[in-house]
Order: C-alpha cells, then sequence, then structure tokens
C-alpha cells in the first residue's frame, strides 16, 4: 500500500459514510510532519470564478469544492509554473497557487484555459498524524497521480468510478451503487 505523499491522491473508501467526502478524489499538494493540504478533484460546482470575484475577467472557468476547510477562500492549481510567481510544485508540471494578480492578466491575455488552470472553493485539511489515523481506518485508498489525471475537468461519479473500477474486485460494485442504496 502506499503512504501519502505530495502528488498523490487520496481515493475515498466506497463505504465512507462523511458526506463532504462521499465518492472523492482527493489531489495532495502538501504532506510533511505537521499537516497535509488537498483538494477534491471531483466536486464541481456551476458557479464560475468571475461570479466570486470581483474584477476577474468573465470567463468559463468553474468552481470545484475543493473540500469543507475554509469553503470561502479560493485556491487553483496549474501547469503554468513559473509563469506564476509564488506558485508552489505539486509533481513535475503542476504547481498550486501563485500571484493571483498574474493569474488575471493572463486571463485578459486569453494566455490561460481549462486545460491549464483549475479553481477551488475551499481545501482538504489534515493536522499532524490525522491523515495517517484516516488511511489505517480504511476511509482512504492512496494512488498515485499525473498532472493529466488532475487537470481533467470531472464529474463526481465519473472520477472515483474510474479509479475504483481498477482496483480489487470487491470495490466494482460499488461504483453502480445509488448515493443512498436505502432509498433505493
Amino acid at each position: 500500500m502506499l503512504k501519502p505523499k505530495k502528488g498523490r491522491l487520496l481515493i475515498s473508501e466506497p463505504s465512507m459514510e462523511d458526506s463532504n467526502f462521499f465518492r472523492s478524489v482527493i489531489l495532495l499538494a502538501v504532506h510533511n510532519e505537521n499537516e497535509s493540504v488537498g483538494f477534491v478533484l471531483n466536486q464541481p460546482t456551476k458557479i464560475k470564478v468571475h461570479h466570486l470575484i470581483e474584477q476577474f475577467p468573465k470567463s468559463d472557468f468553474p468552481i470545484y469544492i475543493g473540500g469543507p476547510v475554509e469553503r470561502n477562500s479560493l485556491h487553483y492549481i496549474h501547469t503554468l509554473g513559473t509563469k506564476i510567481e509564488g506558485s508552489q510544485k505539486i509533481m513535475e508540471g503542476l504547481y498550486w497557487g501563485g500571484d493571483f494578480e498574474i493569474v488575471k492578466q493572463m486571463l485578459e491575455k486569453k494566455e490561460v484555459d481549462n486545460d491549464s488552470i483549475r479553481f477551488f472553493a475551499g481545501y482538504s485539511g489534515w493536522d499532524k498524524n490525522q491523515l495517517m489515523y484516516e488511511v489505517r481506518k480504511n476511509s482512504w485508498i492512496i494512488v498515485p497521480s499525473d498532472k493529466e489525471c488532475c487537470m481533467k475537468l470531472s464529474s463526481n461519479k465519473e472520477l472515483w468510478s474510474s479509479f475504483i473500477k481498477k482496483m480489487d474486485s470487491k470495490y466494482a460494485i460499488w461504483t453502480n451503487l445509488p448515493a443512498d442504496p436505502f432509498l433505493n
């Protein structure tokens, strides 16, 4: 079994009961001895960035729910690297954050598209040892990742199911169950 590491994905166990993470795929942007920070890749909203940020260029960039922590904060991952000063490398070709004014300027010049940046309201966070505790309690499956997977705009069911189908056959049946089987 893989251990949590910056750039890896957390796939919620099929039976996870926490509604914040039901059928979630989370990119770990930070993982060290003191904390872990990640973004849910598959919880899209119908809200666009320009609906939330004044003087933001009108665009088609959706907001994803990055997690339950500080949902009033905006975060972004991107493939623009050092073009955005202050960004932090997550893995080869994938970065987190940086100077937001530069992002806005790049959008105005149409130098950015949906394939190069994704926006999140809030984030997922764990204190020291909390994530490892959850992994030991079988709340998360840890898998390797790549830039393309993290930048693909996707729905909750689509991305989560694609990972579960690749895993042990005992999980396969879960991909077709409704969110609440008792309401079926």
